[in-house]
């Protein structure tokens, strides 16, 4: 007799709580095998396709693609044991799990294969535990976390939903939730904020219509819209910002770049060349590598640098860290730029690659504008923005002139250090920008 298992959605790391399910990778009947990708989900941070630690036959699916579930709730179940597997080939068997993930495994050293088979028996009645779940089942997660009687426990699953709710001043109690059992979703309490009646459970009228009829088209504020937006309004909400700029001469730092180019060897970014600016500098007021603990009332310097930079994806903006920037040369920066990007692109960072920074680098010059006031990345100290380098008038000498000037936007966190502290950092930047020679004898 076979055995089935469930498979949940399993702790993704960096404190996620929830994902969503972009793509089913395997369907109901079909043969998985030990660490094979069964289902492709979207965090708050990157995408992820989750391996199951079981191999067997899948009997049921639990959730569409769209749909958002709390990490612990079920994904699909695996019938394995007696009957239920073909016989394998001799060079494709399982090794067991890796444990990549936290609990689950990593052996992606085999293609995986989508097969379908009729388990033992199945020309007669299929057993129970075997037989194909409907893929709209409800997690039993989701039917567990619902109150049997009113004045239980507020059946809210995911933390986000309560932080929403929490950070808005919204009592879930006076809620109705529209999910399975009363379940209160993200829909009920954005609608609850916005003003709008949500659906009763016994209502059989979707969320979006107890909405006030607005005209336009509604977009989803989740997945890594959302994780941006949040991060943006903490930053706004905790951070006491203040901003300085400066013009500076960039012809000598654009004329040591292409001297460094025309050798063999790797090519040099400019952004690498501003990274290692923004260390020298960091390494000279140590107070803007810093967070701030409210906790505890402190602030804390931090001993690496871990610089975040801004890249254009097309699912949004994401910041990608590199780690101890401090100790990496301009070649080395920029090979990890440019790794960090392509992966940014195709969606395949893993979520530890967009945490931990401690400085952002944010070259907004590459979408045409010269200026901004950059909203800092939360929970760090300030952020450097960089406007595009144009030919511009500029008295060199003493005498008018032609030369390649950029605009330098430096946003800090007032609570680590006041003025003269930000303007020596973007003064020391702009320094080394006009002349390279500055952070050379700074080394």
């Amino acid at each position: 007799m076979p055995q089935v298992l469930e498979f949940k959605l399993p702790d993704l790391g960096e404190g996620l709580t929830e994902a969503e399910i972009v793509r089913w990778l395997v369907a109901v009947g079909d043969v998985v095998e030990i660490d094979q990708p069964v289902v492709e989900v979207e965090t708050a941070k990157a995408m992820v396709e989750v391996p199951c630690p079981y191999g067997g036959v899948v009997t049921a699916r639990f959730g569409e693609e769209g749909t958002e579930l709390p990490v612990g709730a079920p994904l699909i179940t695996v019938a394995v044991g007696s009957g239920t597997m073909p016989e394998p080939e001799p060079a494709e068997q399982s090794s067991g799990s890796g444990n990549v993930l936290v609990g689950y495994g990593t052996d992606h050293s085999r293609p995986a294969r989508r097969r379908r088979v009729r388990p033992a028996g199945a020309a007669q009645a299929a057993p129970a535990e075997v037989a194909v779940a409907a893929p709209q089942a409800v997690p039993a997660v989701v039917a567990a976390a619902a109150p049997a009687v009113a004045g239980g426990p507020v059946p809210v699953i995911s933390p986000l939903v309560r932080k929403l709710a929490r950070d808005n001043g919204l009592d879930l109690r006076s809620l109705h939730g529209s999910g399975p059992q009363g379940l209160i979703l993200r829909a009920d309490v954005e609608a609850a904020l916005a003003g709008a009646s949500t659906p009763s459970v016994t209502s059989a009228a979707p969320v979006a219509a107890a909405r006030p009829a607005l005209q336009g088209e509604r977009i989803p504020l989740k997945g890594l819209r959302g994780a941006v937006a949040e991060k943006l309004s903490r930053s706004r909400r905790e951070i006491p910002e203040a901003t300085c700029w400066v013009d500076a001469d960039a012809t000598e730092l654009m004329a040591a770049r292409a001297a460094m180019n025309a050798v063999d060897g790797p090519k040099i970014s400019v952004l690498a060349l501003l990274a290692r600016i923004c260390t020298a500098a960091l390494a000279k007021y140590p107070e803007l590598n810093s967070t701030v603990d409210l906790a505890a009332n402190e602030i804390v310097r931090l001993p690496a640098v871990h610089l975040g930079f801004a890249a254009q994806t097309e699912r949004g903006l994401m910041v990608p860290v590199v780690r101890d920037a401090q100790d990496r040369s301009p070649e080395s920066l920029s090979a990890e730029f440019a790794r960090l990007t392509e992966l940014a692109r195709a969606g395949k960072l893993a979520p530890s690659d967009l945490t931990g920074g401690t400085f952002t680098l944010n070259n907004y010059g590459v979408f045409g504008v010269d200026g901004s006031t950059p909203i800092i990345n939360h929970p760090e100290a300030a952020m450097l923005g960089v406007g595009r380098i144009i030919p511009k008038p500029w008295v060199h000498q003493g005498e008018l002139a032609v030369r390649k000037v950029v605009q330098l936007s430096l946003t800090f966190d007032h609570r680590v250090c006041d003025g003269g502290a930000a303007g020596g950092f973007l003064r020391y930047v702009a320094d080394c920008v006009e002349s390279p020679s500055v952070l050379l004898r700074s080394l």
